[in-house]
């Protein structure tokens, strides 16, 4: 298998792809990774770290060949291995909006699978800042992150592989680092969507607690979607409560090698972007079940016996029925589903065990007998 993972500066994919090949390593698969932003600092020992953005477009370029040069030699000096190569799709920098690669050699290289990797955007925002000498904005990195995703799906759709392009949540890196190994070295694992409510029930948490077994159960047999690694929307609430407080900053939270990063997010900017956040949240939910092979709903009880169905679980359930996704529900509530679930579900459950049990019977799992050894 040979992968592409591009995404935008400040994602800090060269630690995440090692991490990567280390948990192919722990499950017996040589996985090779070729980061084309070391090879162009090994051709071009003159430029200081970080600074290679600032060369002229031209000496950009010619290092960008030289290095997918190697990229495209190692590749096919090693037929039998799986190699991911770590790049950009596209770059928004001082010479403004340019594409990071060259079709030519993209084509040459002839890749299995393009992912796009994302991140929450203050995460970006903050690595962004530690890495360079910039003045970005949440709102700069919204608009890159768009092209960086158009750019890659449209390059996929160019080599005839947009059935294999993939965007990726980095989110929890512990669970996520699994589904990149599995799209590279697992590609015939079933792909799901697991789709359960978010804003309805922050601060209720044993609910929280039964959504998190749902989704770690998902995550232990398929390559899981989840639209929770990214979670943008409880940014943006918590800016509109720092605006009502008088508060001009929002406190979130950074994974590092090191343990969680505390951070100080500006409310302003964040409100500043709340229509990108609603957008993308609307279209990368939506792609992620396109991308998904079945979606698996969980609707919990609330209290008084509500049941525990957004709106936005509904338009997801509605959209995998239409685009000929295979459909199942877990319900908890003690009310029964209404029709608009039954008859657009191919099956509906009482509990998430049941739901694994029915999986693992129709042979869904992969090689569940040999996987996560």
């Amino acid at each position: 298998m040979r992968a592409i993972v591009t995404g935008q500066v400040g994602m800090d994919k060269k630690h995440y792809l090692e991490q990567v090949v280390q948990t192919a390593a722990d499950h017996g698969e040589r996985l090779s990774l070729l980061n084309v932003g070391d090879l162009m600092y090994d051709e071009a020992r003159d430029v200081r770290p970080g600074r290679i953005l600032d060369l002229p477009l031209s000496r950009l370029h010619a290092l960008r060949r030289a290095a997918f040069k190697d990229v495209i030699n190692h590749a096919n000096q090693h037929p039998q291995e799986h190699v991911v190569v770590n790049t950009h799709a596209t770059f928004r920098w001082r010479h403004g909006l340019f594409a990071a690669f060259d079709f030519d050699q993209i084509r040459a290289l002839k890749p299995d699978t393009l992912i796009c990797l994302v991140d929450n955007i203050e995460v970006v925002h903050q690595r962004l800042h530690d890495e360079h000498i910039v003045d970005a904005t949440l709102k700069d990195l919204m608009v890159w992150r768009e092209e960086e995703i158009m750019a890659t799906e449209l390059l996929a759709q160019a080599l005839g592989i947009a059935d294999r392009f993939y965007i990726l949540s980095r989110g929890r890196d512990s669970e996520t680092l699994q589904t990149c190994f599995r799209l590279i070295c697992r590609p015939d694992m079933r792909r799901v969507y697991p789709s359960f409510p978010m804003t309805h029930v922050v601060g209720m948490p044993d609910v929280l607690a039964e959504i998190d077994t749902f989704r770690a159960e998902l995550a232990k047999q398929f390559i899981a979607f989840d639209p929770g690694d990214v979670d943008e929307k409880l940014l943006l609430e918590n800016a509109l409560q720092a605006a009502r407080d008088g508060r001009d900053f929002v406190e979130a939270t950074m994974s590092t090698p090191d343990g969680p990063r505390r951070l100080k997010v500006s409310a302003k900017q964040i409100l500043d972007i709340a229509g990108d956040i609603d957008g993308q949240i609307y279209m990368r939910d939506f792609k992620l079940i396109d991308q998904s092979d079945m979606i698996v709903s969980y609707i919990p009880e609330l209290p008084g016996g509500i049941p525990g169905l957004s709106s936005g679980v509904e338009r997801e359930l509605q959209h995998a029925f239409e685009h000929g996704k295979e459909v199942y529900v877990v319900w908890k509530p003690k009310k029964s589903p209404s029709p608009f679930i039954t008859e657009t579900a191919t099956n509906v459950f009482n509990t998430t065990a049941d739901a694994m049990t029915y999986f693992e019977q129709r042979g869904m799992f992969y090689q569940a007998n040999l996987f996560g050894q």
